[in-house]
């Protein structure tokens, strides 16, 4: 396990300059007793034969008005986990949820502890390429809302630096969150467009801690094109565990607002949008003009042929390492024969469209043509505001 290197905080600046202190997880003064009976039941039809239902409600609703909230069992953690992806209505790779890998470290209550099994997550989440879908479940708020927090969107992003002359080296989504870490005692990376940002980590009740992490620990994809020569010149690389850590995992009331978790990627994620939206790396412009194609008019398509390019260059790199990656079209399809299942066990589907639908060859995808459920069911991961 990686030796943890907290970088300290310069001169311990008040909680408004650089990175505001974190606001609470909104939360209710109590778990609300329907919401936990609720997911007690759900949990006690889904796996039958586990203990008597009635015994774990009442268990439940004692511990609530004794305490305001109750702890969930492991295996209820790891139903409830598994339910919140298979509810994630933005979510196309639903299809298996049950195999989710669930770390229970609702014991580790330090930042120090917390960058340290974020560290095993992106290690076993790799798996020898072999991506393994996995959350790590970090201690539940209290019923004030206090809980430990990961500031960072996902364990693993680039940072984005001002240049003097008004652009961004790196990441452009990144910028506010790279000053603040750098104001928090952040040194650079390699200053190059593609170096892994810290961790900011916060103990429940406590400031957040800066974690550098070692790119080392991060593993990454060298994009190449198996056609275009040229392509490896452009320097484009991407990093093999998508995991989410901005978001807050609800199970039955109790609220985990520090809960990183991961699939793997489907290849438009990278392609068709962190590497090529205008307000990412925007890499288009550049792939059109090196494929020497004209860019004077939207009507030769220029876009769209550096678009598909770019993705085929994504989706080969990955499979060129042997990296778990996936394509829209069998993504989809495998969407669609998740919705079946869950119909015929008379379970609710739900789906944003916005979402689902690839923002590459949308229409060439089964799941274009039909219309979603778009509802918010629960257990399931929540965005923070």
């Amino acid at each position: 396990m990686a030796q943890a290197r907290a970088i300290p905080l310069a001169g311990a600046p008040p909680a408004t300059d650089a990175m505001p202190a974190p606001a609470p997880v909104p939360a209710a003064a109590t778990v609300d007793p329907a919401a936990a009976v609720e997911f007690i039941r759900l949990f006690h039809a889904e796996n039958p034969g586990v203990g008597s239902v009635a015994r774990r409600v009442a268990e439940v609703l004692a511990a609530i008005e004794r305490r305001g909230t109750y702890v969930h069992t492991p295996a209820e953690l790891a139903f409830g986990a598994r339910v919140a992806w298979r509810n994630s209505k933005r979510c196309i790779g639903r299809l298996y949820w049950k195999s989710l890998t669930v770390r229970d470290c609702r014991h580790v209550s330090t930042a120090e502890g917390m960058f340290l099994h974020c560290v095993s997550h992106l290690r076993l989440a790799f798996n020898d390429g072999h991506i393994r879908p996995m959350v790590t479940v970090f201690p539940a708020a209290t019923p004030g809302g206090v809980g430990p927090r990961i500031h960072n969107e996902q364990l693993v992003r680039y940072a984005g630096y001002r240049q003097p002359d008004g652009t961004i080296l790196g990441d452009p989504v990144s910028v506010d969150f790279t000053d603040a870490v750098r104001a928090l005692g952040w040194r650079d990376g390699a200053g190059t467009a593609f170096d892994p940002l810290p961790l900011l980590i916060a103990a429940p009740g406590a400031r957040p801690r800066v974690f550098d992490l070692q790119r080392g620990i991060v593993r990454e994809i060298p994009i190449e094109h198996p056609e275009l020569s040229w392509f490896g010149e452009l320097g484009l690389r991407w990093y093999a565990v998508p995991a989410v850590s901005n978001m807050t995992l609800v199970i039955g009331g109790v609220r985990y607002p520090a809960a990183p978790f991961n699939g793997w990627y489907m290849g438009t994620e990278i392609g068709a949008r962190n590497l090529a939206d205008t307000g990412r790396y925007d890499m288009l412009p550049e792939i059109a003009r090196r494929m020497g194609l004209d860019t004077g008019a939207n009507y030769t398509l220029w876009k769209d042929r550096a678009l598909v390019e770019l993705n085929i260059a994504v989706l080969w790199s990955y499979r060129k390492m042997d990296v778990s990656i996936t394509d829209h079209h069998t993504e989809s399809l495998r969407f669609l024969l998740h919705i079946s299942r869950e119909q015929r066990l008379g379970r609710q589907v739900p789906a944003d469209w916005s979402w689902i639908v690839p923002p590459l060859s949308g229409g060439a995808t089964a799941v274009f043509h039909r219309y979603y459920d778009d509802v918010d069911l629960l257990p399931n991961y929540l965005r923070k505001p």
